[in-house]
């Protein structure tokens, strides 16, 4: 049953992430780049001095706590389990494709949260309601209304079947399993062939009673942890990124050999692609880097927009430039890091039989040495923290999303909080594929209709930019 379940999910997630999903999210970024005269080159540097700035406007977060907020729903099991199952789906090569979508996405960033802010609404109470759904209704015209639902209906069925619960939830129990019980020998029941551990068990009820406690207090209770909790873990995980990479300088550039070569067709030695013929290879590092790349970092998708949406501010391209650095914190650092980790480990360690986050930490564990005990319990609080953050930022997300499809019904919004927690209570028994195929699927339907609008408002992208920076050339 499980492998008829997942080659249907392969079939669908073929059709939605084929090369026409592909090339409109790589020509959004493009778009958009040329639109902005190369904001994420040009910049970056003026963006990141905006993230502590002080904002005054209507809203309800802070510019730094939005960012926190939107950076608690994309730095989570991508940047660790994402990365390794990009890795072993299409070999060191598709890190170059995450890092190709992450430069253009980085532009794409900026102007979709920059459009939620022209294009949001703000009640007569001060409650804010913005995202790509009020930038298609409000920027495209009324007649668009059916993408913006669309886009909304998406957005609901990613947070509860995508990147919010399953992924996540997933992941953290493979994390807590692979450090408490590697062998799986305590058994708690079986599901078919399937057997789950205590560990497994365990670990799904805590974060998921945890998860429940903040989720029911709202947006500023998630904002409030998310502050706290975001900058921490950055920090650990980069922490040891940094050691691996220092360790194995001289290893770098042969890494990027491989990264390179893969990128573009040739072998690298990874089981997964052995025989494959070149055109397989060069497709499957396309699909597998681009989709990780924007299931990790989000840009395109949509999501950050509706998080930059609340912030107390009156200038659009401000916010905009503030949200764009987390595209560069998410994939272009803390995704290179596992990547490269893993690709420098070498083909004992990819062809190890490890998936998921066992992969990374036996990677982690081969470079840096010890028992490995000590480094599988880091990368676990790692990711732990990573996917209860993104759990709590999506439920903000799809529950904004399903407001604006119930036209502000309160009622609905509440009993949609108690299924997304049921969702992730199921989400430990689900099997890695199916989690990760799932996730992939609701991201490309989601990321269509917000990139066409991008697309067709890429004239009010350039005005407002050029706008702003006459008249504040200088911070």
């Amino acid at each position: 049953m499980f492998s008829t379940i997942n080659n249907i999910l392969n079939t669908i997630d073929d059709v939605v992430w084929g090369i026409p999903t592909i090339a409109l999210i790589l020509v959004t970024g493009i778009v958009v780049t040329v639109s902005t005269r190369g904001i994420q080159f040009t910049k970056l540097g003026r963006a990141f001095k905006s993230i502590f700035k002080e904002n005054e406007g209507h809203g309800e977060l802070s510019g730094f706590a939005a960012l926190c907020t939107a950076l608690s729903a994309t730095i989570g099991t991508g940047n660790i389990v994402g990365v390794s199952t990009a890795v072993l789906a299409g070999g060191p090569g598709a890190l170059f494709w995450m890092w190709l979508a992450a430069i253009l996405g980085t532009a794409t960033k900026y102007s979709e949260c920059m459009l939620a802010i022209k294009y949001r609404e703000v009640a007569a109470d001060g409650h804010v309601l913005g995202g790509p759904f009020y930038t298609i209704e409000k920027g495209m015209g009324p007649k668009w209304k059916w993408l913006a639902v669309l886009f909304a209906i998406f957005g609901t069925l990613v947070g509860l079947f995508g990147i919010g619960t399953f992924t996540q939830i997933n992941g953290i129990c493979g994390a807590i399993q692979n450090a408490f019980d590697p062998q799986n020998t305590n058994i708690a029941f079986y599901i078919g062939e399937h057997a789950y551990s205590w560990a497994t068990v365990i670990g799904g009820a805590v974060i998921t009673i945890s998860a429940a406690l903040v989720i029911i207090g709202g947006l500023k209770r998630i904002a409030k942890v998310a502050e706290k909790v975001v900058p921490a873990m950055a920090f650990i995980y980069i922490f040891l990124g940094l050691a691996v990479i220092i360790m194995n300088a001289t290893k770098i550039p042969a890494a990027f050999e491989l990264i390179f070569k893969g990128a573009f067709g040739a072998q690298t030695g990874l089981k997964a692609l052995e025989g494959a013929a070149l055109g397989v290879v060069l497709k499957t590092a396309m699909q597998k880097g681009i989709a990780r790349g924007i299931f990790s970092n989000e840009a395109g998708l949509g999501s950050a927009p509706i998080a930059a949406a609340a912030v107390q501010t009156n200038e659009p391209v401000e916010q905009g430039l503030v949200n764009m650095t987390g595209t560069v914190i998410d994939t272009l650092i803390i995704c290179t890091m596992t990547g490269l980790s893993i690709i420098i480990a070498g083909g004992d360690v990819w062809n190890s039989g490890a998936s998921g986050a066992a992969l990374t930490s036996k990677a982690f564990s081969a470079i840096l040495g010890g028992d490995g005990k000590s480094i599988q319990f880091l990368l676990m609080l790692c990711l732990i923290f990573f996917a209860f953050t993104t759990i709590l930022g999506w439920d903000y997300y799809s529950e904004r999303c399903l407001e604006y499809l119930s036209k502000g019904n309160q009622k609905v919004v509440k009993a949609y909080r108690w299924l997304y927690i049921v969702a992730v209570a199921i989400g430990p028994y689900m099997t890695i594929s199916a989690v990760w195929t799932i996730a992939d699927i609701t991201n490309g339907l989601m990321a269509i209709p917000n990139c066409i609008s991008l697309i067709v408002l890429s004239g009010v992208i350039a005005e407002e930019t050029k706008k702003y920076f006459d008249k504040y050339p200088t911070l």
